[in-house]
């Protein structure tokens, strides 16, 4: 019997325990270890920032699921990796604390075969001074954080219906944020729900982001083929932008966030600020801060993770210029080199550069969106990943698939306003997701797959693609049809 252990309940290891769990049936072992007892849709948590929906609606508990499936959970957090074993166990292990409230704190060793790192990231708020839901600015990167985000919405709007004029700044909150397209739904959501109330007259919206222009989103931007013309997302989002009225700062570095204004740098130097009233404000992710030691006890972390806490797998981490990385640079299957049972997938894993062009202020305060590594491509790589550890186990020799992102496609509906008439939404298709200059050297991508419209056919797909992955992740009937 083999243990395939997965560290992590997000997008990426419920995904992966899911599709392994049915793969091996009974005749081997799928463990979960996740801190949180509750499974989040996060693509929602920005509807729940707005009201639109309450948390119990984006959530559901993990351990029902699992027991139904036959999948062993532990909630608790992973705290050291023991990829050789020790004298005293000899098999690999992972050492675990409890987060269960009956149990808080109880440390307990799991023996692995397979290991699956799909931690996700640590919210580093303080990174960046006064940030976050304990400080000065609002999140909806959680469903509670969520939840806090809507009350205050809710009092703001109660201000501006007295007659108060309120400023709001949303966008990223660090240099080398990622997620701008999180930040982006809920700035248009924000947007409508204003004009919902019949209070948008008495708004500045103000959008602020680490990107080099609008539409960048981390992925250096797109080409769209628009009423005959090759249009670049700059143009598709600006036009967006002003349509809505919103106002916004680009190439900025968020470094100070205090109870009336955000402190921000620019790419060309300089030191600005901005008074707003209500801040969403995306923080910059890292590890979560997994240790590792070998067999002697020696420190290894550092062979197998990257300074930022994410862990280098198959891709070339080599240090070169932007210009000369390459789409086979990228990973394909997210196995580290050093332990061929150890994998890592969704935001666990060190990408191996930037899709957007590094840049850096005069200071040296980098200024850019890191890789986006959520949602679809995700699931995505979950799922291969699965496959390919099932094959080992089952002794099947099957090629594995790989989940390149300089090989995969991504489908995104960004939603800009709740409502069954009035609703829209953006649809996005991109292939590949890592431009490719050496297949599409006009663009980087194949246009016959890369597009991007607007409007409320848009917004019923987002809402049902809600229920659709809220009834896959609980593994209803027919789940596997519903794709990653």
């Amino acid at each position: 019997m083999a243990r395939l252990l997965i560290l992590g309940a997000g997008i990426a290891g419920h995904t992966a325990a899911l599709h392994a769990n049915r793969l091996l049936g009974r005749e081997h072992e799928v463990v979960v270890v996740s801190p949180n007892s509750l499974w989040n849709w996060i693509p929602s948590n920005i509807w729940v920032g707005v009201g639109e929906m309450k948390p119990e609606q984006v959530t559901f508990p993990l351990k029902p699921v699992y027991d139904k499936l036959g999948i062993q959970f532990h909630q608790a957090k992973a705290t050291t990796l023991h990829p050789e074993g020790d004298s005293e166990r000899p098999r690999p292990y992972v050492t675990i604390e409890s987060t269960e409230p009956a149990s808080i704190g109880r440390i307990e060793n799991i023996a692995y075969d397979y290991l699956i790192n799909a931690t996700g990231p640590r919210l580093n708020f303080e990174a960046t001074k006064g940030l976050g839901p304990a400080h000065n600015s609002f999140s909806v990167c959680t469903a509670t954080h969520a939840a806090e985000t809507s009350a205050a919405l809710d009092e703001t709007v109660e201000r501006m219906k007295k007659g108060e004029k309120q400023t709001f700044l949303i966008g990223t909150g660090h240099g080398s944020c990622t997620c701008q397209g999180a930040a982006f739904e809920y700035l248009f959501n924000v947007e409508f729900e204003l004009r919902r109330r019949g209070v948008r007259d008495k708004a500045r919206i103000v959008w602020i982001s680490n990107e080099p222009e609008l539409g960048d989103f981390g992925m250096g931007g797109m080409f769209i083929r628009r009423g005959g013309y090759i249009t670049h997302s700059r143009i598709f989002t600006e036009s967006l932008y002003a349509e809505r009225g919103v106002e916004w700062i680009t190439r900025a570095a968020v470094n100070d966030v205090d109870r009336d204004a955000v402190a921000f740098e620019t790419l060309d130097g300089e030191r600005s600020s901005i008074q707003a009233d209500f801040k969403m404000l995306l923080p910059s992710f890292s590890g979560v801060g997994l240790k590792s030691f070998d067999r002697s006890g020696a420190d290894i972390t550092a062979s197998l993770f990257a300074p930022s806490g994410f862990m280098y797998v198959d891709g070339d981490y080599t240090s070169k210029p932007f210009d000369q990385w390459r789409p086979s640079d990228w990973p394909e299957m997210y196995q580290t080199p050093r332990y061929p049972n150890i994998y890592a997938i969704g935001i666990a894993f060190a990408p191996p550069h930037s899709i957007t062009r590094p840049t850096f202020s005069p200071s040296g305060t980098p200024i850019y969106p890191t890789p986006p590594r959520t949602g679809m491509p995700t699931g995505v790589m979950a799922r291969e990943v699965a496959h390919a550890i099932v094959n080992q186990i089952l002794g099947r020799d099957r090629p594995a698939k790989g989940a390149s992102l300089a090989r995969m496609g991504a489908a995104c509906i960004a939603s800009t306003g709740v409502s069954a008439l009035k609703g829209t939404a953006v649809s996005m298709i991109v292939y590949p997701i890592v431009p490719d200059y050496e297949t599409y050297p006009e663009t980087g991508r194949d246009l016959n797959y890369t597009f991007g419209e607007i409007g409320l056919a848009g917004h019923w797909i987002k809402h049902l693609l809600h229920f659709g992955f809220l009834y896959k992740a609980k593994a209803k009937p027919f789940w596997t049809m519903i794709p990653e």
